[in-house]
């Protein structure tokens, strides 16, 4: 895992004294909120219908087991207690008091953790796949390029200013655990013909107002290339931009109003215009990078483990957990193990400071300390002996975090919505507990299989509503709280946005809905399809016919 240098703490620790300061003159009436608000946003500092809220940035969702237990600390000494996993696989503390801001921020410090570049108009935190330097499906670590990204783009003068936000996503994997074709830049590593690591480069994807998929702009770019292609396609995007309107401002609007050839056709011109040697990373540093995230000391290990077998065969509880949360490792005897925060009731994303806490401990003695957070708000412990998963197991009970249900229908995502959000307009997070607690059965949950839920509050689509196999989104009707539902989204490899099913539907409607569209699928389907199959195969019209019986 990469470590902070004496340049970057002697960096923090610069910066939250700047931002120290700055609180203090608000606190003393010495600057207007209009003058402040730039100042703390810089520092991730968001003020929200009830409080203050602070945004960590978890670069490419890695931690480590001393910052996880710094989370906690915050978490516990600065709020209520717990924090919140986001789709952006930041951490999000939502009741943070201003005058304490500074010491919560020099606490983060501590451990090398930072709010920087977590809001405003500039590169935001690269998603890299969890299952990084675990996964055998993988042709590299797409941390190392992820890390990379990093450096390179934090506090980047030319970028600091775009038109809008930008988020870059890197998978390695064939299969996309990432989103990365509704990121801004989606990058895919894959080996060419002969032989040779390159990036896929997509552009133009994107949630919110108006969704976009990621369009491919080059097929192979040598990885030795990445940084001065990024820069590339930044400056066409910095030049060309709209800056007047917001809702037009990402980069999917420009690509989609330029067309994909001509977008690439800039890009590639400008690209012939940089010299790579003063941009690109030198081989020796590369090699400094990829040092910090060289595989841990694996033991050898029989490819079964009698202790795990005897142990699953006695605990049914144990083999469901072993079915749902365990991916096979790229080390013989050992596991990735996901862990869901989604148990049926509780806030998707949510977690306390003593779970905090016990994930930490469980990272130091399972798993070589590291964690990682996915997109979809749930944790990774990445390198578990499989002799290890009966204690892992039964240690995750014992705090509520053994619900085996990763991609069934109650691993659901869902923003703060109305609950926290300024922005929104809708309550997301008590239709995800509804739906949750509708399918808290099991057995119920396994016959169905995978089924993705995305719940998002408001257009911003932060729940990335567009791209869930069911999604849904909270819109406001003459004061009441309505949500419309959208069938057949993805945000994997096979990305697509979902189509409209009909008219929102009030609140108390949605769990009920959402369960007429399962009967549907059951009935519907043949061996071996997901909801997804079922619906691209059927169509739109049996599902809506269920939802909307009575208007025919």
């Amino acid at each position: 895992m990469y470590q902070y240098d004496a340049i970057d703490k002697a960096f923090l620790d610069d910066r939250v004294s700047e931002f120290r300061t700055q609180v203090q003159r608000r606190l003393a009436g010495e600057m207007t909120e209009d003058q402040f608000k730039p100042l703390r946003l810089m520092n991730g500092l968001y003020l929200q219908l009830h409080a203050y809220m602070l945004r960590v940035a978890v670069p490419y969702g890695t931690l480590s087991s001393a910052k996880m237990r710094r989370l906690a600390h915050v978490a516990r000494t600065y709020d209520k207690g717990y924090g919140h996993f986001t789709t952006r696989t930041n951490m999000q503390f939502h009741w943070i008091k201003l005058r304490e801001a500074p010491d919560a921020i020099a606490s983060l410090a501590e451990d090398g953790l930072h709010s920087m570049q977590t809001s405003g108009n500039c590169i935001r935190n690269t998603t890299a796949d969890p299952r990084a330097g675990a996964t055998a499906e993988e042709v590299d670590d797409p941390r190392v390029w992820a890390e990379a990204i990093r450096q390179w783009s934090t506090l980047h003068p030319e970028f600091t200013y775009l038109p809008r936000k930008f988020k870059i996503a890197i998978t390695a994997a064939a299969k996309d655990r990432t989103a990365a074709k509704t990121h801004d830049i989606g990058l895919s590593l894959r080996r060419g013909r002969d032989g040779s690591l390159g990036f896929e480069v997509m552009v133009g994807g994107g949630l919110g107002r108006t969704p976009y998929i990621g369009q491919t702009i080059r097929e192979h770019l040598p990885v030795g290339r990445l940084l001065s292609y990024l820069e590339a396609i930044l400056r066409v995007y910095n030049r060309h931009g709209r800056r007047d309107n917001n809702n037009k401002a990402r980069i999917k609007i420009l690509v989609a109003q330029l067309g994909t050839e001509e977008f690439a056709r800039q890009v590639e011109a400008e690209f012939a215009l940089i010299d790579g040697s003063k941009v690109d990373l030198p081989d020796e540093e590369l090699a400094r990078i990829r040092g910090f995230f060289a595989p841990p000391a694996f033991a050898t290990l029989p490819a079964v483990s009698k202790v795990f077998e005897e142990a699953k065969a006695r605990d049914p509880a144990l083999a469901r957990f072993a079915r749902q949360n365990t991916h096979a490792h790229k080390v013989r005897g050992y596991v990735i193990v996901d862990v869901s925060l989604k148990a049926p009731g509780e806030t998707p994303g949510d977690i306390s400071a003593e779970q905090m806490d016990v994930m930490a401990d469980l990272a130091d003695r399972y798993s070589f300390g590291e964690i990682r957070v996915t997109h979809e708000q749930n944790l990774v412990l990445p390198h578990v002996k499989l002799d290890d998963l009966p204690a892992v197991h039964a240690a995750l009970a014992a705090v509520g975090l053994a619900t085996p249900n990763i991609n069934l229908i109650s691993d659901i995502i869902a923003c703060p919505g109305l609950d926290y959000c300024s922005l929104a307009n809708a309550r997301a997070i008590p239709i995800a507990q509804d739906i949750a607690r509708k399918f808290a059965d099991p057995d119920k949950a396994e016959q169905i299989g995978e089924l993705k839920i995305k719940i998002s509050g408001c257009i911003n689509a932060c729940g990335h509503h567009h791209v869930g196999h069911i999604g849904i989104l909270g819109v406001d009707k003459k004061g009441e709280e309505f949500y419309q539902l959208t069938l057949g989204g993805s945000g994997a490899e096979d990305a697509e946005v979902g189509k409209i099913l009909g008219p929102a539907l009030p609140a108390g409607r949605v769990a009920e809905a959402v369960d007429q569209l399962v009967e549907v699928y059951l009935r519907e389907r043949k061996d071996g399809e997901r909801f997804l199959d079922t619906y691209r195969r059927a169509g739109l019209e049996p599902f809506k016919e269920a939802v909307y019986v009575a208007a025919y």
